[in-house]
């Protein structure tokens, strides 16, 4: 399918293709900045928004392989802006804000991988922690924005592998660098949204309103990260090898990509409808039922590709991963009328989906369609 290009050598999305709007055309238009575009879910994000109609300046790195969703989707042609800076030079954060005056922010981009976190706690600590320091000061320095989202992780919670989901007025904590790096970013942006984007001091003194989130153990396609289960799974498949599970018995919060993402999305068109309402924390996570363990969730992709064997491979003295980790979300339900989609079964069938198709069509167009199919 051959791109059509538009004004300013922008491609647009390919006519057979329509989204569905399930945000009443909020973002047509709007200038949307999101960090970690190039990243998993920025990709998804970023797509998302731009079939929405959002004029989207994507802040990121270069992507992890040239297999991601961000490369295959070719989103990076089609956005107002794709550029590759670190969020740890704070002055090239600000540069960007003012070239752009964006009116939304997602802050998505970080070092998210807690086994690494071990090998770099130090710059795991500068990206998560001062890099999302400096994108509240760009914010701060950048009178066009309106709205931030800050996104950290279910594991900022201090998590005591108890048997009900964290609630978003829970301590923070983490064990790990990754863990304890958003447990501070959430201790940050509550501090500057006390400081400089004060809710009682909205229209007088600012005009801002900062909301953090947290997900939990997101899956979809075109993740190709190190040390993920979905990822570890498909490269096994793909090279004919036996799937090695770290940690069969460890209990996440599942759920796919595009659930959070719509929680995020839906968040930030409330807090823009009405500013002081809404900037607090909010989870976003599955259901329950979806809170399945390692083993099953793979045992779930081979089932639906058909092929593959899982092994054990747990090491009693490996570094530490949290075993059971749940998110309540009965405030995203009640105030925000947000609920998931897709349970653990969808979820694992819409992943696979995107791993099956991917090498084969235009991947742009399977990601619109896998959005579509999710909204129905």
């Amino acid at each position: 399918m051959e791109p059509l290009h538009g004004r300013n050598g922008e491609v647009k999305s390919p006519k057979c293709e329509f989204m569905i709007d399930i945000f009443n055309n909020f973002y047509k238009g709007k200038k949307v900045l999101v960090t970690g575009h190039t990243g998993f879910k920025g990709s998804w994000l970023s797509i998302w928004l731009h079939e929405l109609g959002a004029k989207v300046v994507g802040v990121g790195l270069d992507p992890y392989s040239e297999k991601d969703n961000f490369v295959l989707s070719g989103i990076s042609k089609r956005v107002k802006a794709d550029i590759r800076a670190d969020i740890r030079d704070g002055e090239k954060m600000k540069e960007i804000f003012a070239m752009y005056q964006p009116e939304i922010v997602f802050h998505l981009a970080a070092q998210p991988l807690v086994r690494l976190s071990y090998e770099i706690p130090v710059d795991t600590y500068q990206t998560n922690l001062m890099g999302t320091i400096n994108i509240m000061e760009a914010i701060r320095a950048t009178d066009s924005v309106k709205v931030g989202v800050m996104i950290t992780t279910d594991k900022c919670y201090d998590n005591k592998e108890q048997l009900t989901g964290y609630k978003e007025d829970d301590p923070f904590g983490g064990y790990d660098p990754y863990s304890s790096s958003k447990g501070a970013c959430e201790i940050a942006i509550q501090s500057w949204r006390r400081s400089f984007f004060n809710p009682e001091d909205y229209g007088k003194k600012h005009h801002v309103s900062l909301a953090s989130v947290r997900a939990g153990n997101v899956i979809g396609g075109g993740d190709w990260s190190k040390d993920r289960i979905i990822p570890d799974c498909i490269r096994a498949l793909e090279a004919g090898k036996l799937i090695e599970i770290r940690s069969p018995k460890a209990v996440r919060p599942w759920e796919h990509v595009l659930d959070p993402l719509s929680g995020y999305m839906l968040l930030a068109q409330k807090m823009w409808e009405d500013p002081t309402g809404y900037c607090e924390g909010w989870n976003f996570g599955p259901e329950e039922e979806s809170m399945l363990n390692v083993w099953e969730v793979a045992s779930a992709i081979v089932e639906n590709f058909g092929r593959g064997e899982l092994k054990d491979v747990s090491d009693p003295n490996a570094l530490h991963e949290a075993n059971l980790l749940m998110l309540d979300i009965s405030k995203a339900k009640t105030r925000l009328g947000w609920k998931p989609r897709l349970d653990a079964k969808r979820c694992t069938v819409l992943t696979s989906d995107w791993y099956k198709r991917y090498k084969a069509e235009d991947v742009y167009s399977l990601c619109i369609e896998e959005i579509n199919e999710f909204l129905k």
